[in-house]
């Protein structure tokens, strides 16, 4: 009897083993196969070189490159993609399962077909010129192939959620070529719990999936920036700034999910999304900067080659593009868009500060505020830091004004966000007392 007992643990160990290996390969795969589809779909869009699929020639680059009514034409189909394929998706692919919903809830598993045409419009509206991200894609395909080998190798209820967890980390860190932020965001992000059973597992799976993408990915950095110098004025200003740009990404935080409680789902998300995209294209005929999920104005930022003016022109106008395209039922991410506004609203802080204390690049200003802005929009601070580290590899000591400026960040949003939950409370309990009086 102990000998059987031994035996069925250690079979399960492997097993449980073996679902992990195989989620960081499925998430390395999904990551490569949805990056090459958005690639292909973006050099066929905006016409420039197939040969070029996996190279550094930038989509902006070949945005610029197209005539301004092809931007139009290419936003009108995107718009007419997006109406039609999520109008459809909502009405025929049920039940549409979050990640979280799928690690929280009761069942850690998410629908095959419904998943992946949700992960796949994702990816087809982003090349054509959507400002959303494309990570959320990645991440669903991944842990839904997760939560499928979960189940069939019979792991328990709990096991397949750090599973499915760890195939969501795993997409990101493909895609991205991100594995430290990967395994960070499985355990800050969906389990909020620190453990052999969380962390091995996240880093195991993120990892293997980071290095099957890079087969052809390949290993370069997602940002190409200088190495700036941490300075004494950028140390001050990272803690002057850390909270004006957490002020700023709450209230960009609450426009977006103000945005997506509206949008509809049903018919009236073709007119919405046709009037959205063609309006984005025919900004687009001035700006091309502004298609796409905001990685072209967030490199030309942490160059420091934007001026202050172009600067405050497309935050303003990414800020409200990406509020109209969530507002008219349009889905996707909000990691890049979210540091692409980061990156711009440090540029305009910085040119304030540079008139008081010059000498330091406005890149290294993007940079920070590129971190502090994405760790209080998406809420996982140190999964914000491991990623801008990881996406622009800047010098070592870089690390600290970028702790003081998310630090000063995430500090205001939190307290922000607890006047706001006490200034609703007598509300509630004036509604609740309403109701219970028969009002």
């Amino acid at each position: 009897m102990h000998h059987q007992s031994e035996s069925r643990g250690l079979g399960h160990a492997l097993r449980w083993t073996l679902v992990a290996v195989l989620t960081g390969v499925a998430g390395g795969l999904a990551g490569l196969g949805l990056a090459a589809l958005l690639h292909v779909i973006q050099h066929v869009a905006y016409g420039y070189s197939l040969d070029t699929l996996f190279s550094q020639e930038s989509f902006q680059a070949g945005v610029m490159a197209a005539t301004p009514s092809r931007r139009v034409a290419i936003l009108t189909l995107c718009g007419l993609i997006a109406g039609c394929g999520w109008w459809a998706i909502y009405r025929w692919c049920k039940p549409l399962v979050s990640i979280s919903r799928a690690v929280r809830g009761d069942s850690p598993s998410l629908p095959g077909v419904a998943t992946t045409c949700h992960a796949l419009l994702q990816i087809v509206t982003v090349a054509l010129g959507s400002p959303l991200g494309r990570e959320v894609a990645p991440r669903e395909i991944g842990a839904m192939l997760a939560g499928k080998l979960s189940s069939y190798a019979a792991l328990t209820v709990d096991e397949s959620k750090v599973m499915v967890a760890c195939g969501a980390g795993a997409g990101l860190a493909a895609v991205y070529n991100v594995p430290v932020a990967g395994a960070i965001y499985v355990v800050e992000g969906l389990l909020f719990s620190i453990g052999w059973r969380t962390v091995l597992p996240a880093i195991v799976t993120a990892v293997i999936a980071a290095l099957v993408a890079r087969i052809g990915l390949g290993t370069l950095p997602q940002y190409d920036v200088p190495h700036y110098a941490c300075t004494p004025s950028l140390i001050v200003w990272s803690m002057l700034a850390g909270p004006l740009i957490g002020l700023a990404a709450s209230q960009f935080t609450r426009l977006t999910d103000h945005a997506r409680s509206r949008a509809p789902h049903d018919s009236r998300m073709l007119p919405y999304c046709l009037a959205n995209f063609l309006f984005i294209g025919l900004l687009a005929t001035l700006l091309p900067m502004l298609l796409g999920n905001g990685k072209g104005p967030a490199q030309v930022g942490f160059d420091g080659a934007v001026s202050v003016q172009l600067a405050a022109i497309l935050l303003l106008l990414r800020i409200l593009i990406t509020w109209t395209s969530l507002r008219s039922g349009a889905a996707g991410g909000l990691l890049t868009p979210g540091l692409c506004n980061g990156a711009l609203l440090a540029i305009l802080l910085g040119g304030v500060w540079s008139v008081l204390w010059p000498g330091t690049p406005a890149g290294a200003f993007a940079v920070i505020g590129a971190a502090a802005f994405l760790a209080t929009s998406m809420r996982v601070p140190f999964t914000a830091v491991a990623l801008i580290f990881e996406f622009t590899r800047p010098s070592p000591e870089f690390i600290f004004p970028v702790l003081l400026a998310v630090a000063g960040s995430v500090a205001t949003s939190g307290y922000l966000r607890q006047i706001l939950d006490r200034a609703r409370r007598p509300q509630d309990d004036s509604r609740t007392a309403a109701k219970q009086a028969g009002l």
